[in-house]
């Protein structure tokens, strides 16, 4: 299938182009960005060293491309996703990373460990908006790396979460944090992170019935950092559970967690491994940086437990989350 990449310059949008090399289902055609970057070689603002078809293809404006792809990726900043994601969807399917649709009633915000079965939103989507393609969303790069984690615990009945984040300063994109903010510095204040965490995972972890999604009845209240990391994501989670198992029936949850390994979708990797000590430069490429890490679970009282995860927040986060959707809805056969 023939791809398009919006935003194809940002950190995100170049993480989704080197991801896509030589992926067996999609062929990156169409490299989208600003403006500024209209006619430019690829190679020329690629961050790595690019192999030479992709290095040489030439980068579009937004405003001269017009649709001619199977589907889309978006890496657009969420102030301009909305309206372009729009129109892009009446034809064809997009596989958004903004936030732009995810709190819409007929959009998913899907973790394919996690919620695979919200996919069938989309026709209702469809149905509703009478587009012939669809928009998917996934979650705030926090979120995804939480879901995945709290979807292990959920057969034991969760009651509430609590969690800080430790979010690395590729969050905040390529002009997003000056050195002078960050170096020997913690940032206790993300805006509107905490609420998105809040929203996303209830409606990740929510019920599809009735066709729309009911969303999960549990507490949970985040407070979120940036700190002087290159990437990685690491959360300190604190839950309370309806059932009261043991560290180890715990942690057996959390190793046995591998529902999709029967698809053998082409980015899919084991999607939790326990680590003693979870660290962002020793773990955050496992599993091609598809894997969260989990660590330093503890019981701390009756049904409640403590626990490290972390993830990489541009492969597991970002666009290898918006891939591996895309791949799951391909051999669903909704594409």
């Amino acid at each position: 299938m023939e791809v398009a990449i919006l935003g194809a310059t940002g950190l995100v949008g170049q993480t989704f182009v080197r991801l896509l090399e030589g992926h067996p289902w999609f062929d990156v055609k169409y490299l989208i960005a600003s403006q500024r970057s209209r006619g430019k070689r690829f190679r020329e603002l690629a961050t790595w060293e690019v192999s030479e078809e992709i290095g040489e293809m030439r980068i579009e404006s937004l405003e001269e491309f017009d649709g001619n792809a199977d589907l889309v990726f978006s890496a657009l900043p969420s102030s301009i996703a909305g309206k372009v994601e729009e129109k892009l969807a009446e034809k064809i399917p997009v596989f958004s990373n903004a936030s732009s649709h995810r709190y819409e009633e007929d959009v998913p915000i899907l973790v394919p460990e996690v919620n695979g079965e919200h996919l069938s939103l989309v026709e209702v989507q469809r149905e509703k908006r009478g587009w012939e393609g669809f928009i998917i969303t996934n979650p705030n790069c926090s979120t995804a790396i939480l879901a995945i984690s709290l979807k292990a615990l959920s057969k034991f009945g969760i009651q509430r979460v609590n969690v800080v984040t430790m979010q690395a300063i590729s969050g905040a994109g390529f002009s997003g944090l000056s050195a002078m903010q960050i170096f020997d510095n913690v940032i206790p204040y993300i805006e509107k992170e905490e609420w998105k965490i809040e929203n996303e995972s209830r409606k990740i972890l929510g019920k599809f019935e009735n066709n729309k999604i009911t969303p999960a009845s549990f507490e949970i209240s985040a407070i979120t950092t940036r700190v002087p990391v290159l990437h990685g994501h690491t959360e300190a989670v604190f839950v309370e559970l309806e059932e009261d198992p043991t560290v180890e029936e715990v942690k057996k949850s959390f190793e046995s967690f591998d529902p999709l390994r029967s698809l053998k979708l082409p980015s899919y990797a084991k999607p939790l491994l326990y680590r003693e000590v979870p660290q962002p430069k020793l773990h955050r490429d496992l599993g091609r940086g598809m894997t969260v890490t989990f660590g330093r679970m503890e019981k701390i009282g009756e049904g409640k437990f403590k626990y490290i995860t972390l993830g990489h927040n541009l492969i597991r986060g970002a666009a290898g989350g918006s891939i591996l959707n895309a791949e799951l809805a391909y051999v669903h056969e909704i594409l």
